[in-house]
């Protein structure tokens, strides 16, 4: 190459490193014009090198101004948050936002300069998507980016819009509407679809939907790389529509189900020839719409088992799937879930996982400890033979919003995981919940460790988080966050925290499938931190994160309460008592009652909400309705009538509350109280159907109005609660 050309060479690479640059800038600007508002001016943003490799910020004054410099647009955001919490003591999260600047913004005295010990900062799950995100709009899913910025987060999943380029890919391939409307299932239940464990639930899936959320990803995508995130794309798993045996007889196409209450689904064998042909057609489809930064999520076993042990053929899986992305991208990265590591660990022993892996270079496979906090398989896998992996904190199943959580092991154990000897290439930390918008502490802590490579101190962190958080130091919310710290926040190894007996299906039982209501800490323990939360509540009462914790704190109180007095009814049914029955029944619908009016207060609470926003996607009547049975059914029952999965997803919402859960109870005590009448046993079975097709009547309604916005005064009736149900918890 002469010597020209090389210089014109090196002026292109400055040329569009510069304009990279001035893109992430731009980027960084307009995320600190949305935080700051008017205050915007008084900060300047700047691009300087990573340090040895690795993410950097500064913050420090000159001249007036707030210099907020970071190696990509999240490092610089990432400094605007640090001077947020330390200068101004205030703090955006899910579930609270405290943006009560001081008057003249502090200066910085001391220059500040830190590195992240973490290449990959990893945030969501494929259930996120849904359980969470299911009908956001771009303006909240700004608000997400930015919170993503904020905390450091560099490399999300990206899952958006998928459902359109499958339809491009398979259309190409000659299927038609008709077959691919039993192909895609509606948006609640897209993760299952793309993980390969379900067809068609919940659909048809609108046209529009998959043109408009093309367009919304596209928009997502362009907002996380202009700060210099590196989202992970999907890429094909093998998980093909019903249709596909018929259309190509010859393919190696296996069934096989993943919960009896939904068909069979069909997985093309990756050693078939066709597996690498459609895989590479999605990726290049995908990257022509979506671009790419070589990314690829894939999860080919997703909760099934493969058909056999043989090493040899995961070998040759493994190799084949990562071929279909090869094949269209030389420069391909397999992101892969490590969830069926732990989830099916009586399958996946170590030849079974070592063939998996070692089919692939090292460098072109990431795995995501899905469940470190609990579940840690890169202990049990040599840090996965290898390969680079990242430490996730995955904490919450279903959406589920109860306190909870294992406060110790996120704060301590990803720093342990990075200096201990035995750790292999771990490059990362990450959230991979499968729900977010509840627990906001656990996971500003988690987040706490993307700047750090030592432990954190709980105590000392709550105590800031407190200030942070609500304004103001307080030595009575010290003491209850620390209560808290030591009861719900030190959660046992379960999946999730324990639910309401509310919740269930009626019995009489203290727990019921998927509603185990068996507490890991001593109840009492919660009611000494409310009484520390109601006290403060003349000083707070106009934090924003304050209202939400004392509603939501008030809400556990009630919830576990629930128990006892269920069992009170429930043995006042069985001493054939029916004054005590209807005393005890009475004041459990009255608990409900109350537990309504209170969640009535906060938007976090609300179905009223849930539903208006997945109307809102829809254009026609027929679309609106096809989005609210998704948002009630996943919730509720998760499939049809009798699908095993009911109050897997189970919400503590006002509406969800008293237009779902109460007229269960209240069918149930009339048939309980007939019973006893008669001097006859209850008939459960009999009941049960009865609420089975009521539950179903309700899903597929459209008629009830459920309020979509927050009523009443949350800190006023937290308080009326505690006057009348302190005196009545004995515990």
């Amino acid at each position: 190459m002469s010597v020209k050309k090389i210089a014109g060479f090196i002026i292109a690479i400055f040329f569009a490193y510069t304009a990279a640059g001035q893109n992430r800038l731009a980027a960084a600007n307009a995320l600190v014009k949305r935080i700051m508002k008017d205050k915007a001016s008084q900060f300047v943003t700047e691009l300087i090198p990573r340090d040895n490799g690795k993410d950097v910020y500064e913050l420090e004054s000159k001249n007036g101004k707030i210099i907020l410099r970071g190696s990509t647009g999240v490092s610089i955001s990432s400094a605007l948050n640090y001077y947020l919490e330390k200068y101004c003591h205030c703090l955006i999260t899910w579930n609270g936002v405290n943006m009560n600047l001081p008057q003249k913004l502090p200066a910085v005295q001391i220059k500040i300069h830190t590195v992240t010990p973490y290449k990959y900062r990893y945030y969501l799950n494929y259930c996120t998507f849904n359980y969470s995100m299911a009908w956001w709009d771009w303006d909240r899913w700004q608000r997400e980016i930015d919170w993503m910025a904020l905390n450091g987060i560099n490399m999300p999943l990206a899952l958006t819009g998928e459902e359109a380029i499958w339809q491009d890919v398979y259309k190409s391939m000659g299927f038609t509407d008709t077959e691919l409307d039993r192909f895609f299932s509606g948006p609640s239940y897209f993760a299952w679809l793309w993980m390969g464990n379900l067809d068609a639930w919940g659909g048809p899936l609108p046209q529009h939907w998959k043109d408009a959320h093309k367009e919304l990803q596209k928009k997502i995508l362009g907002a996380e790389r202009a700060l210099g995130m590196t989202p992970v794309l999907p890429a094909f798993t093998g998980h093909v529509p019903p249709s596909f045996k018929n259309r190509f007889p010859a393919a190696k196409v296996k069934h096989t189900n993943w919960n009896s209450n939904f068909a069979d689904v069909y997985i093309l064998d990756p050693s078939d020839s066709m597996f690498e042909v459609i895989g590479k057609k999605f990726l290049l489809a995908e990257q022509k719409e979506f671009g790419t930064d070589h990314l690829y999520s894939a999860d080919t076993f997703n909760e099934n088992v493969p058909p056999t042990t043989d090493s040899s053929y995961l070998d040759k899986m493994s190799k084949k799937v990562y071929a279909s992305m090869a094949l269209a991208d030389p420069k391909a990265v397999w992101v892969m879930q490590g969830w069926m590591f732990h989830y099916n660990s009586a399958y996946w022993k170590p030849t079974q996982i070592q063939a998996l892996l070692n089919a692939v270079p090292d460098d072109n496979m990431i795995i995501l400890d899905l469940y470190s906090e609990s579940f840690p398989v890169w202990k049990q896998t040599n840090a996965y033979y290898g390969k680079p992996w990242i430490w996730c904190m995955l904490n919450n199943f279903g959406g589920n919003i109860t306190l909870w959580g294992r406060m110790e092991n996120a704060a301590a154990d990803p720093a342990a995981a990075l200096h201990s000897a035995s750790s292999g290439k771990m490059e990362g930390i990450g959230l991979a919940p499968e729900a977010i918008e509840q627990n906001p502490a656990l996971y500003q802590l988690m987040m706490q460790n993307v700047w750090q490579d030592t432990a954190i101190n709980t105590r000392q962190w709550l105590k800031q988080y407190a200030v942070y958080r609500y304004g103001f130091a307080n030595d009575s919310i010290n003491k209850a966050w620390d209560i808290l710290r030591r009861s719900v926040y030190e959660g046992g190894l379960t999946e999730g925290g324990p639910e309401s007996i509310i919740s269930a299906r009626p019995t009489f039982d203290s727990s019921a499938p998927w509603v185990n209501t068996r507490l890991s800490y001593n109840p009492a323990q919660l009611v000494q931190a409310w009484r520390l939360f109601v006290q403060s509540a003349h000083q707070l009462k106009n934090s924003d994160g304050f209202q939400y914790d004392l509603v939501d704190i008030t809400r556990q109180v009630l919830a576990n309460y629930a128990t006892p007095l269920q069992q009170k009814f429930a043995l006042a049914y069985k001493q054939k008592d029916t004054a005590a029955f209807n005393k005890y029944s009475n004041q459990f619908l009255q608990l409900m009652d109350d537990m309504e009016k209170l969640l009535s207060t906060r938007k976090d609470f609300l179905l009223g909400k849930w539903i208006a926003d997945a109307r809102a996607n829809g254009i026609t009547e027929s679309e609106k309705n096809i989005y609210e049975f998704n948002a009630r059914d996943l919730i509720t029952l998760w499939g049809n009538k009798d699908c095993s999965l009911h109050e897997y997803s189970t919400r503590q919402w006002a509406g969800v509350i008293n237009g779902f859960y109460k007229p269960r109870w209240e069918m149930f005590f009339m048939g309980v109280k007939q019973a006893m009448k008669e001097g006859i046993d209850f008939d459960f079975a009999s009941f049960n159907t009865s609420v089975e097709n009521w539950e179903w009547k309700w899903a597929n309604s459209h008629d009830e109005q459920y309020a979509a916005r927050a009523q009443g005064n949350p800190v006023a009736i937290a308080m009326q609660l505690y006057n009348k149900y302190r005196p009545l918890i004995s515990y």
